[in-house]
């Protein structure tokens, strides 16, 4: 294990972070805004729209810091979250969740109050059920076919002939293609990446080029995840992009060579709470209700358990993780389940843990404790549900 003394630094944070209950969901000011700022600039600099998706976060001052802007483009994957943030200001929205009869009057509303909403389907019977429930609503939400660009799990190949008739039933409603390349997380090297986000690109760009062909207008073109967003060498053809934990980061992405650790946003602080000296464990008060059940990191060449720890000034306790977790214990040990130094981590002392999945670790909380030079200074909201 190394070795961690009680820095300084260390001991200040623990008297910024003193007044926390535990756990507490921590966010840190500083490492946001540079995952931000460095994902825009990319996009930018490529000359195609970002369209941050908002589930991660669910929270509009991270939102707002994304764009650097409180009107949009962004995605949503929940009504919810379209509802929540058209009361926040923003009117340019993609449900990015295959659309449903049932879900177009709460869409409607939203319509009739401003908003530009935008849906996806991937099938003639999803854009003829659209096409009726919108005609008695009395409203037109412009919809994007989703295309399946890696086999990962919705959509219709870009070269199945299915396309031209859900374009045809879809009409003037017919806005374009979008894609996601969900199965960029199960790579195992950059390289395996930059393939995916070619084949991301040329399935999209390939499916836009056939429906101009066939007389149907296609002027957005969509694409989305932040490994292919972040290694992707070409943009060629696409007109956005759609990308949700790099302004978070986590454990998966440093994983996947997306990230270095010092990168990552968001950590749980949760407090000592016991010692099994026996089992060689410590226990602390964030379970898998603050952390998730997210094993994110078992598929890949390190496996970080249930997270990994840091000590209170964000610092990670290599080779420490979370290797179990019960409902609200969580189960500290060496990853190389070599004999740990409990001296080291006294009852009521403090440590930090790094999460697999930030949406999912974020999804536990009620809100953010913002830190800005490793003090809290703000509390922003996070909400839920559907």
């Amino acid at each position: 294990m190394t070795e961690i003394s009680l820095a300084p630094e260390a001991l200040g944070a623990a008297d910024a972070l003193g007044g926390l209950d535990t756990p507490a969901l921590l966010l840190d000011g500083e490492r946001l805004e540079r995952n931000c700022d460095r994902m825009r600039e990319r996009l930018a600099s490529h000359g195609v729209q970002l369209r941050p998706h908002v589930k991660t976060a669910k929270c509009v001052e991270v939102a707002v810091t994304a764009l650097r802007s409180a009107e949009g483009p962004i995605t949503v994957s929940t009504l919810r979250e379209a509802e929540y943030f058209v009361d926040h200001g923003f009117n340019d929205i993609l449900y990015a969740v295959g659309i449903v009869p049932h879900k177009v009057p709460r869409l409607a509303r939203l319509v009739r109050r401003g908003a530009k909403i935008g849906v996806i389907l991937d099938s003639v019977e999803a854009a003829r059920a659209l096409a009726e429930a919108s005609a008695r609503e009395r409203v037109e939400l412009p919809a994007l076919i989703e295309i399946d660009s890696d086999n990962h799990r919705a959509g219709i190949q870009p070269d199945d002939p299915r396309l031209f008739e859900v374009a045809r039933v879809l009409g003037k409603s017919l806005r374009g293609v979008m894609t996601h390349a969900g199965e960029s997380y199960n790579c195992t090297t950059v390289g395996a990446i930059e393939v995916m986000a070619s084949n991301e690109r040329e399935a999209v760009v390939s499916a836009a080029m056939a429906l101009r062909e066939r007389g149907h207008e296609a002027p957005v073109v969509s694409v989305g995840s932040t490994p292919t967003a972040t290694f992707a060498r070409s943009f060629e053809g696409v007109t956005e992009v759609r990308v949700g934990v790099y302004v978070f980061q986590d454990l998966v992405m440093a994983g996947l060579g997306v990230c270095p650790v010092n990168d990552i946003a968001l950590s749980v602080l949760a407090t000592v709470i016991g010692h099994q000296r026996e089992k060689n464990w410590v226990i602390t008060d964030a379970g898998w209700m603050a952390l998730s059940r997210d094993r994110g990191t078992a598929r890949q060449k390190v496996d970080q358990g249930y997270g990994l720890v840091c000590d209170e000034a964000g610092r990670p306790m290599e080779p420490m993780i979370v290797a179990d977790a019960n409902q609200e214990h969580g189960i500290v040990a060496r990853r190389d389940r070599g004999p740990i130094d409990f001296a080291r981590f006294p009852i009521g002392s403090r440590l930090r843990v790094l999460p697999n999945h930030a949406c999912a670790t974020a999804a536990q909380f009620a809100e953010y404790q913002v830190l800005r030079e490793g003090r809290p200074t703000e509390v922003w909201e996070r909400f839920g549900g559907w």
